[in-house]
């Protein structure tokens, strides 16, 4: 047989090995085809790395983008529905490392790889881990994309704002933001100043008495906890309070701010544009026309 008439064999796909957040090595045939994610984060992340096509399922707090609401629901990272899970067939399931799912879904033989953002550089380090399992060559232009984003909205805050001290809630616990936190590093890299040290954790729950005495200059919050704010003990005198120093963000400004993944650089200018038009000084330089 000449060279014109030979057959070409297809090429086999590859193996595809990473190791995830608990250290354990998972190896795969190859790249995975139909995923299932228990972490919104995790989702997204696969979607800005346009594999948005291979989600088969997600939990029930991932919204975003718009195509994935369509997905069969799998509950949540702390109680997801098994069962479920396993008639979509996935090739691997995508979760956080705190889920109580991966052993059982293990003995089920379905693989799984947990992966955990907390800060700016377990994003990045997360985005590349995906980019492997996925095997995308330059999953390091999603992060490089968030950075500028981010610097960008440093550079739109007014130098009246910076040095602000800021209180940020996630959760009315009253859970914060930390500065060890992804928000936390944000909004340092904003010229904010974190009332919530690193040394109390990425996301403390505080005693309310905490926030009174730290007396913060600007409370960002989401809009549902906002009424209630001014029935917690001393809180009224708050001087954030008393001069409307607040930013209250809607349901989907505060699943932006929440999430450390892709809309980290959306929730940097939600918050550049908060430390604009209501820090303290802000309003000052600004003669009360904000």
């Amino acid at each position: 047989m000449g060279l014109c008439g030979a057959l070409v064999a297809p090429a086999r796909a590859a193996p595809v090995t990473v190791t995830d957040d608990r250290g354990v090595s998972v190896m795969l045939p190859r790249a995975p085809q139909r995923i299932v994610s228990l972490l919104p984060s995790l989702a997204e992340s696969v979607c800005a790395l346009d594999r948005c096509d291979r989600l088969v399922g997600v939990d029930r707090y991932t919204q975003w983008p718009q195509a994935l609401q369509r997905l069969p629901r799998v509950g949540g990272g702390l109680d997801p529905n098994i069962e479920q899970i396993v008639a979509l067939r996935p090739d691997v399931v995508l979760m956080a490392t705190s889920s109580r799912a991966a052993d059982r879904l293990r003995a089920l033989g379905v693989a799984v790889v947990a992966l955990e953002p907390r800060s700016h550089a377990d994003v990045r380090r997360v985005l590349l881990k995906l980019g492997e399992l996925l095997e995308v060559d330059d999953a390091d232009r999603v992060w490089r994309h968030i950075d500028a984003a981010i610097r960008a909205a440093a550079q739109s805050v007014p130098a009246s704002a910076r040095g602000t001290r800021v209180y940020f809630e996630v959760d009315p616990g009253p859970y914060a933001a930390g500065e060890s936190s992804f928000i936390g590093e944000t909004l340092s890299r904003l010229g904010a100043k974190n009332i919530v040290p690193a040394a109390l954790g990425p996301f403390p729950k505080l005693n309310p008495e905490y926030i009174v005495r730290a007396d913060p200059d600007l409370i960002m919050v989401a809009a549902r906890t906002g009424p209630a704010l001014l029935q917690r003990p001393g809180w009224s005198e708050l001087r954030a309070l008393r001069g409307g120093h607040l930013c209250l963000f809607t349901v989907e400004e505060s699943d932006i701010l929440v999430r450390p993944g892709p809309r980290m650089a959306e929730g940097a200018r939600l918050m550049a544009r908060c430390l604009a038009e209501r820090a303290p000084r802000a309003i000052a330089a600004s003669g009360g026309r904000r």
